[in-house]
This record gives structure tokens, C-alpha cells and sequence, in this order.
């Protein structure tokens, strides 16, 4: 960045009426033409300045303290100039009398050069910048050797911006900036403005109009709702890539994510007031990481943590894509919270909002009177669905707006990845809409070109810059090859979210085990395509809100075969090829569907059924971990083969999960009945002894403890289902059964 003095213009002795009115009605498009130190035609220096309030302004000499001279009072409103003896480029300050109170020493802001630097400037205008972040918003920094805060927001189309903050009371016309031209940014640097300082952004539009005040769209800290008014923050240091990590998040490593809405996952009972409150980020990770841990998931996801107005959007409106939500406390306790998740051997994922931005007035809608971030075009710039807008991914500076973004997560505060939400909603212009309610790309079809484009290029970045992290795609539908890489034509994420798998399987599990026979090809249909993406299976925060019920109650029949269904899906979901992901609550059989103004019902693990679910999630995470059979080959076809995908008369699926060790293969069977199928004849690829590690039905789970006598069946050369051996089986009622091979 540039730190030299501003070059001292050539003016007249006296600044024309003109431009001191401009000044103090606040819609003067070049301050800095105006204020500040300005080199006269007889040599002397006029200073001017704008100070509301002041009733006399004097200039001090630096360093030692001399009294210059005073500034007279050009304007009722507080505009004084005044031609000073001063050395062009010679630092001062402005001995200020406010009313009847003390004398203040003030430093001109206008005195000061130009914060962004020339490869800065370029870099934005061409939308390259790859880090815009670290140009952009509020920085406290040192500039000609004075404290303050350099300020900088993009908004090509203004007459005129303004930091508007507690420092000036809010008052547009104290702080208005300098444009430069090149790329749209207006920056000045404040004096003595430091951490914690409140501002926004004052914007006059091109034709006058003075909008709503602004947060700043790359603020790192920001007011808890209703108040809106960004907060000047540290930048977080630069972290180094972790090759742990990247072996933690790679393809075939065993990824079992556990989904996390922070503000209900567990209230805090405040020891002042004895209220229920959010909990703070430290005590997240005194009480959330150790819990992970413990449950032996390898993944934390949060629901969008950054900042948002409305809580019931769930953090999926955001307006502060850069701060992490103050309702849990600041970025440095969010940054405690990932290094404690990493020395547990926890690794953070964030939902990440791309897709789509709320219209409230401080945000980013019609930013500088004009539709900046947004398609002007509401068929093209406007979700019906969530009366929200949609980006102009057509703009490079909004791709590197969002790029940017997600890079800031990933270096700035370690995360390991980013779940990109709604992915169909961007890749598709008819999405949600009815024929002649959308706009066809430039070929005439209904792609999202720019959003197409933009993603590849997001996977790309992320890819070369931090090549241990990964992204996750949310999408619906059947474009073709989103986990696939960029050179091969694909949309470049590492994981797909498989809800497809999800949509069946739930359906199937959902009925009456009498009908199941009539519907097993929805338990065995994901595997038509379950090698064409690198699936993660998620039973996500959406199939368990909006009336759809709690995991537990979508099972049919009494109590006992709920708790029995739950338990039988669950392995199977844990046998299935496929990454994991289980939204909280799910997990100990939350009763009651979610909802996000309350904790989760922990209460429930009072009782055996709920704690054994509990301990189940537990037992197959830890054997999932400890059998790579169950992860290495997720998304390679050998590592799984049918036994029998047919037996539809008995609700019954078996297969087998091959590792990288030919003999440490997994045998799982799932009996989806409630009948205990005695002397059940299994096929199976070699002789010795097959072992349970997991049975879905134990007594310890809440269940019959019904099963093979000891656990243990030894191959007999008996050719059965296509395999040279078989063994014996009892298949307890509604249970998965997981058993591994022993010579």
C-alpha cells in the first residue's frame, strides 16, 4: 500500500463559495481537491478543513507543538481555511475548541496519501485480486507514521461515499472519500480510528440520493441484530497449509460429518441472569469439540456462521460474508474454536452462501443506487422462493467478491472446507420458475453460464491455493460431473451431497415393512450411480424441519420397531458407499423435529432408547474409522459387491466393502423386516470365519439381541448367491449386521 503524503495541489488563496457549499451539504464528489493542505499561488500553504461544531480551528507544527496560525471560519456549518507558512509535504495537526469544551488535538485525515497502492488498484479493476480482502474494508495500520484505519469500498457508480461512524456522530459530510477511478474503490485513512471503532458507509447515489447507510460488505466483525453497523477488527494471521489436514479431507479418507446449528445445538444457562443464552466460541469448543470427538465424527459442519440479521434464516441470508456472526462472539474466539477442533483431530466445514443475498436496506441490495452485486433483471436477480437476490456472477468483481470470500475462510481461519448451498439454484435460470419468469443464456438454453464459470473457477482457486481443503456441492439434480476436476470437464468439488440417495432411502424406510417388498429397489437404486460423483450421504438439517418430522418419528410402527428402524438405517447408511453426514439431534433419536430457537433435547438421554442410539452412532463411527473397507474405495467401484440386491421377499439387502487389504473386507446385511429370519443362507467370497463388529440389534443399542449364536459363523463349501462359500446366519428383526472376515 501507499503511505506517502498526498501531492499538494495548486490552488487559488481562497477556495471558491461553490465548493465549500458542496462540502458542507455533503456532495462533494473529490473532497481531497478541496480539503486538507493545498499549496497557494504566493507559496503558502492553505488549509482547510470541514468541522462541524468547532468554533475555532488552529494548526499546530508537528513536533513541537507551535501554533501556526488559525483557520477562519468560511462557512456557518464549520468550514475553515486559512493560508499557512508550512513547508509543502510537512506533517501537522489541528488544535480544535468544540463549544464551550476542552481543546482537542485532531489529525486532518486529508492530509495523507493514497491508501491503495497502484498493483492494487489495477488488480481490482481488472477482478484478478485474488485476495481482495486484505485490500478492501477497514484496516487498522500505520500511514506516515500515524495510527488510525484505512477504509475502502467498492461503489463505481457513487457521486459520492462517506465513513460514517461514533468517531464523526454519524454525520456524512466529516469523512467523505477519495474514488479512484481506475477500479470504482473509495478509500481515505482516518486518524486515530482503531479496533472496535462502529462504521458504515454514507452513499450518495449518482443522481443525489443519500441511501441507507451501508455496512461494509468485507467487514470481519459486525453489531449483534437488530443493530447493523460493521466494527473495525483485526485481520487474522495467514495460516499455514497442513498436510494433516489434507490427508484428513482426502477421497479416501473415512469422512463422517456431524451437521451443527450453533445457536440451538445446546443453550448456555447464564450464570447473571440464569437465562438460557447462545454459548460463546471457547465454550463451543470446551463442550462441541470434545462431544465430537468423543462420538467419533471426523467433520464438524456449521449452518452459515457468518453474519445475519435473521435468526430464522438460519445464517442462509447473510449480509457480512466476512464476519463470523456476533452472536457467539468474535472472529478470534471462532479462530480458538477451528484450533481446538483441529487438536482433536476435528476438522470444521462451513456452510458457504453463494447462491443468493437478503434485501435488508444495510446489505448489499442496489448498493450504490444501482444493482451492483445483483442482476438489475429480477428474472435473472431475484429468488421467488426466499425473496432474496441473486448475485451477478457476470461481474468479475463479484466473483472475486465471493472467491475471495472463500479463501478468506480457508487462509484466514484454517477451516477445512466449504459446503456451497444451493448449487442447483445456480446452475440452472428456469430454476423454481415458470416459463416466461426467466431469462435463456446467451445460447438460448437454461444453464447459468456465469454461474457455471464462476464455480469451476472457485474450485480452481481453492484447489492451488489451499490444496488441503475441500469443497461439498448441495445440488439436486442431474448435472453431470460436479466432483469431477475442471480439465476433465467437471465443475471441480471433491463431494457431491447424494440427495437422491437420501430422497429414497427415507422413502422406503418410511413405510410399513409389509409394503417394503413392493419398494426394495429404493434401497438398492443408488447404486445404479453411486460411482458417478464422490458422494456424501446426507441426513441433513432439511429432512427434519417444516413439518417433516424428527428422524425418529418418520419410522413406522410402536416404539420399540422406531427405535429398531432407526438403528437398522443407520448401518445401513454406515455400510453404504458414500461419505456420512447426520444433523445433530439425529443422533440420540431427537424426539421433536428441530427447532432453531431452543437447545436440542439432551434430556432424552435419560432414557435407554435414546441412549442407545446414541451408543450405536458412537460404535459405527469408531469401527467406520477403524475399518478402512468402509472408506478407502468409496467412490471406486471394486470396493463394493452385491451378495444378493433381489431378495425383496424378505426386505433383505447384503453386500460387501473391499479396502486396499483384499483381507479385511466388510460383509453387511440388512434385514429391514420386524421377523427374525432364522438359518439365513448367506453367500460369501471365501472360507474361514465371519465375525460380527456390529449388530445393529444388540442389547446395548436398545435392542432384542437377537443373532447368530456368539457372533461367529465359519464358511462352509456350500456355492450360494454366485460366491464359492457360504455361512449361516440368524438375522435379527430390523437390524443391520456387520461382520469381517477372519482366515
Amino acid at each position: 500500500m501507499n503511505t506517502s503524503s498526498p501531492p499538494i495541489h495548486q490552488s487559488s488563496s481562497l477556495l471558491k463559495s461553490r465548493d465549500v457549499e458542496l462540502i458542507c451539504n455533503g456532495s462533494h464528489g473529490d473532497p481531497f481537491s478541496v480539503l486538507g493542505p493545498h499549496t497557494c499561488a504566493h507559496g503558502k500553504i492553505s488549509i482547510r478543513a470541514f468541522l462541524p461544531t468547532a468554533v475555532q480551528v488552529r494548526v499546530l507544527e508537528l513536533t513541537g507543538q507551535k501554533v501556526l496560525g488559525s483557520l477562519k471560519r468560511r462557512h456557518v456549518d464549520g468550514f475553515f481555511e486559512q493560508s499557512i507558512d508550512l513547508a509543502p509535504g510537512t506533517p501537522y495537526q489541528l488544535l480544535v475548541q468544540w463549544g464551550a469544551g476542552p481543546e482537542a488535538v485532531l489529525e486532518d485525515p486529508y492530509r495523507f496519501g493514497m491508501v491503495l497502492g497502484e498493483m492494487d488498484v489495477w488488480l481490482l479493476g481488472e477482478g484478478t485480486h485474488l485476495r481482495p480482502y486484505e485490500i478492501l474494508g477497514a484496516h487498522p495500520r500505520e500511514m506516515a507514521d500515524t495510527l488510525g484505519t484505512s477504509f475502502a469500498v467498492w461503489a463505481p457508480n457513487a457521486s459520492r461515499v462517506s465513513v460514517i461512524g461514533d468517531f464523526n456522530h454519524w454525520d456524512g459530510r466529516r469523512h467523505p472519500m477519495r474514488l479512484r477511478r481506475e477500479c470504482g474503490v473509495w478509500e481515505i485513512f482516518i486518524p486515530e480510528i482503531g479496533l472496535g471503532a462502529k462504521y458504515k458507509f454514507e452513499i450518495r447515489t449518482a443522481n443525489g440520493h443519500v441511501l441507507p447507510a451501508r455496512g461494509d460488505p468485507y467487514a470481519r466483525q459486525a453489531e449483534l441484530r437488530p443493530a447493523t453497523a460493521s466494527i473495525v477488527a483485526a485481520m487474522p494471521a495467514l495460516l499455514a497449509s497442513s498436510p494433516q489436514r489434507r490427508m484428513a479431507n482426502a477421497l479416501n479418507a473415512a469422512v463422517s460429518i456431524y451437521e451443527v446449528h450453533l445457536g440451538s445445538w445446546r443453550r448456555v444457562v447464564d450464570s447473571s441472569t440464569g437465562l438460557q443464552r447462545w454459548p460463546t466460541w471457547d465454550e463451543m469448543a470446551e463442550l462441541l469439540v470434545p462431544y465430537c470427538q468423543d462420538m467419533g465424527f471426523t467433520h464438524l459442519e456449521l449452518l452459515p456462521i457468518t453474519e445475519h440479521p435473521f435468526d430464522g434464516s438460519w445464517g442462509y441470508q447473510p449480509v457480512g460474508l466476512y464476519a463470523p456472526t456476533s452472536r457467539f462472539g468474535n472472529a478470534d474466539g471462532f479462530g480458538r474454536f477451528v484450533s481446538r477442533a483441529h487438536a482433536c483431530g476435528i476438522g470444521v466445514l462451513l456452510d458457504w452462501v453463494p447462491a443468493h443475498f437478503p434485501t435488508d436496506a444495510h446489505g448489499l441490495g442496489n448498493f450504490d443506487g444501482t444493482h451492483l452485486y445483483e442482476y438489475a433483471d429480477p428474472r435473472e436477480g431475484f429468488h421467488n422462493d426466499w425473496n432474496t437476490l441473486i448475485y451477478n456472477l457476470g461481474r468479475t468483481e463479484v466473483r472475486n467478491f465471493l472467491i475471495g470470500n472463500g479463501l478468506y475462510w480457508l487462509e484466514r481461519h484454517g477451516v477445512d472446507g466449504l459446503r456451497v448451498d444451493a448449487v442447483a439454484s445456480m446452475l440452472y435460470r428456469d430454476y423454481s420458475r415458470k416459463a416466461g419468469e426467466w431469462i435463456p443464456n446467451k445460447d438460448g438454453g437454461r444453464e447459468n453460464l456465469e454461474a457455471i464459470a464462476f464455480l469451476k473457477r472457485m474450485n480452481e482457486v481453492v484447489g492451488v491455493e489451499r490444496p488441503e481443503a475441500i469443497t461439498l456441492a448441495e445440488e439436486s439434480t442431474a448435472f453431470p460431473a460436479v466432483s469431477r476436476p475442471t480439465f476433465d470437464g467437471g465443475l471441480g468439488f471433491h463431494y457431491k451431497w447424494n440427495m437422491g440417495w437420501m430422497h429414497d432411502t427415507l422413502q422406503y424406510i418410511e413405510r410399513d415393512p409389509i409394503y417394503r417388498k413392493h419398494h426394495h429397489n429404493e434401497m438398492t437404486f443408488g447404486l445404479v450411480y453411486a460411482f458417478n460423483e464422490n458422494f456424501v450421504l446426507p441426513i441433513s438439517h432439511d429432512e427434519v424441519v417444516h413439518g417433516k418430522g424428527s428422524l425418529l418419528a418418520k419410522m413406522p410402527g410402536d416404539r420399540w420397531q422406531q427405535f429398531a428402524n432407526l438403528r437398522a438405517y443407520l448401518g445401513f447408511m454406515f455400510g453404504h458407499p458414500g461419505k456420512k453426514l447426520l444433523f445433530m439431534g439425529c443422533e440420540f433419536a431427537q424426539q421433536d423435529e428441530w427447532n432453531h430457537d431452543q437447545s436440542l433435547d439432551w434430556h432424552l438421554l435419560e432414557q435407554p432408547q435414546h441412549a442407545g442410539v446414541q451408543g450405536l452412532v458412537r460404535d459405527l463411527n469408531h469401527l467406520y474409522q477403524s475399518r478402512p473397507a468402509l472408506y478407502q474405495r468409496d467412490f471406486d467401484p471394486s470396493g463394493f459387491e452385491w451378495i444378493d440386491h433381489n431378495d425383496a421377499a424378505h426386505s433383505v439387502l447384503s453386500f460387501i466393502r473391499h479396502g486396499d487389504d483384499p483381507g479385511k473386507f466388510i460383509v453387511v446385511v440388512c434385514n429391514f423386516t420386524p421377523t427374525v429370519h432364522q438359518g439365513y443362507r448367506l453367500g460369501v467370497p471365501q472360507n474361514g470365519v465371519y465375525r460380527e463388529c456390529l449388530n445393529t440389534d444388540s442389547a446395548h443399542y436398545g435392542g432384542s439381541n437377537a443373532g447368530t449364536p456368539l457372533g461367529v459363523a465359519t464358511a462352509e463349501p456350500v456355492a450360494w448367491q454366485g460366491k464359492s462359500h457360504s455361512i449361516v446366519l440368524t438375522l435379527p428383526p430390523l437390524a443391520t449386521v456387520m461382520l469381517e472376515w477372519n482366515a
